[in-house]
This record gives structure tokens, sequence and C-alpha cells, in this order.
């Protein structure tokens, strides 16, 4: 089993920053690609971003150039940086893990998840 937690959320103004880290334990293996994801209310849990255990990254169109997605091998954590945050970005934050080292944009094919963390983007 993986245990992740989220932390980080909180309230910021539109257009500020934030930083989202997710730490894993359990059974953790260095190659598992992490991704996170959102969820707003009444809407589907989307992807926003994932990473490899290489560093490569895949975000959603509409946080390129504005989110980046790092992780710590050595610390088993991975960070979600926001920039430029909008109001409708609103949502609960979710860490997940795949039993694989390719980056999913389908939520369904991560296998574990924290609990994720509220992030309110006030306009």
């Amino acid at each position: 089993q993986v245990q992740l937690v989220e932390s980080g959320g909180g309230l910021v103004q539109a257009g500020g920053s934030l930083r989202l880290s997710c730490a894993a334990s359990g059974r953790t293996y260095t190659w598992d690609a992490m991704g996170w994801f959102r969820q707003a209310p009444g809407k589907e849990r989307d992807f926003v971003a994932g990473i490899n255990w290489r560093g490569s990254t895949t975000y959603a169109d509409s946080v390129k150039g504005r989110f980046t997605i790092s992780r710590d091998n050595a610390k088993n954590t991975v960070f979600l940086q926001f920039n430029s945050l909008k109001p409708e970005e609103t949502a609960v934050y979710y860490c997940a893990a795949r039993d694989a080292e390719v980056v999913s944009t389908v939520n369904k094919e991560y296998r574990y998840w924290g609990q994720g963390t509220q992030v309110t983007v006030s306009s």
C-alpha cells in the first residue's frame, strides 16, 4: 500500500501563487508516475499535471506555462507550483500515484490517491 498526504492548500487571490506538496509513504517505488488532479463541486476529477521518475512532465493545456510539477525522489515527495491562479481553478486538488512509469491523464489509471487539499482562489 502507498499512502499519499497532500499539504499546502489554502486561500489565495486571483493572480497569486501557491505550492502544494504530496508526501508518499509505505510501498513506494521511485519509478512510479505521479499526478495531480483537481475536482470542483459538481464536476469531474480532471488531470492537471504528471511527472515520471526521470522528471519528464505532462500538463493539461489550461495550466501550461503557469503550473510546474516537480518531484524529489529521495524524499518521495511531489510538488505542484501554481502561478497566476484563476478563480475558476478553485477545487480540491488530489495527488495520485500509478503502478507504472508512464504518466497518464486518466484518473482511473491511478491506483493510489491522497485525501485532497482545498485551493480557493478569490476574485
